[in-house]
């Protein structure tokens, strides 16, 4: 699949390679991989985005990765712009 997806193609080229995946995933046994292309067609401005700039949302996911094992290290603060303070210097 390597010659499918390539940074240099553009983003018409982008969309054909996409869509001869599908018919081809359609007509080894579109059974099987239903849920696979359908979440394909679902997220498909996304995944088009990540080969035209090379760009994901990583950054934000590891963000709210953070937050969220910081929020479970302190459960039960009744500080909360004390929470709030040391959370923002977490992240800074």
């Amino acid at each position: 699949m390597a010659n499918y997806w390539t940074y240099k193609n553009t983003s018409n080229e982008l969309t054909r390679n996409l869509a001869r995946w599908y018919n081809k995933v359609d007509e080894m046994d579109g059974g099987q991989f239903r849920t696979v292309t359908e979440t394909f067609r679902n997220h498909y401005d996304t995944i088009l985005n990540y080969f035209i700039n090379r760009s994901t949302n990583a950054g934000a996911e590891s963000f709210n990765a953070k937050v969220k094992a910081f929020r479970s290290q302190f459960r039960g603060v009744t500080d909360i712009p004390f929470f709030l303070f040391r959370l923002s210097k977490l992240c800074a």
